[in-house]
């Protein structure tokens, strides 16, 4: 009798998030206040450019199609939401935090989102280019079908991060940290700087291939054919 044993994960699956929203209420106008508090409120397709929402608190919200340009978000908290569609350049979300966030087809560039903390997120389709994820906190997080232009995670930590389906061009991953993060199912995975900081990763037998030249190069070998 042949024993059958259970495949041993590589590693450790990312808990993902699952937002239910209630019924929700249309924003009432006007502009974002700092400190304030939203909750059970739908979003949907406004110019939220240049307005300052810092610190405010987003609970059970709606974000749908909005601009959000040099939108200053500054420590703001967003709560098992979903944010689809946001488009802008500059939007400054430094020190933000997301937690059971959906986010949705985004058309971001140049995000500040630096000493941030995202638990529980998925970033699913659209295109990211320059976000600025430096010292920033991921846990259980997924990025899905995405394009990720030179993001910046230079010292963050990584645990439980996948990126699957998903366009990386030009990473930096210096001084990072990583626990549990799947790589294998990239699209394409291009790595700027940190090639050394993947430890605690895992990549596919191809990506390996890939990266080869640069794992060379970081450990100090020369690669040339014979005669050269």
């Amino acid at each position: 009798m042949v024993r059958r044993t259970k495949p041993v994960r590589v590693v450790e699956a990312v808990r993902r998030a699952e937002v239910r929203l209630p019924p929700l209420r249309p924003f009432d106008g006007g502009e974002l206040r700092p400190d304030g508090d939203y909750d059970g409120v739908e979003f949907k397709e406004l110019d939220l450019g240049g307005q300052d929402g810092g610190g405010a608190l987003f609970m059970d919200c709606a974000v749908t199609g909005c601009a959000v340009d040099e939108t200053r978000l500054v420590r703001a908290r967003f709560v098992d939401s979903v944010l689809t569609e946001p488009r802008g350049v500059g939007t400054d979300l430094a020190e933000a935090s997301l937690r059971d966030v959906e986010v949705v087809d985004a058309r971001l560039g140049g995000v500040q989102l630096h000493g941030g903390v995202l638990e529980r997120v998925v970033v699913r389709g659209g295109k990211i280019d320059y976000v600025n994820l430096r010292k920033a906190r991921l846990r259980d997080v997924v990025f899905e079908g995405c394009v990720l232009v030179e993001p910046d995670l230079g010292q963050a930590s990584l645990e439980r991060v996948e990126f699957r389906d998903c366009v990386v061009r030009g990473a930096d991953f210096t001084g990072a940290r990583m626990t549990d993060v799947d790589l294998r199912d990239a699209a394409e995975l291009d790595i700027a700087r940190g090639i050394e900081r993947l430890a605690g990763a895992v990549i596919s037998p191809s990506q390996l291939m890939e990266l080869a030249p640069a794992f060379a190069a970081q450990v100090g070998v020369r690669v040339a054919g014979p005669g050269e």
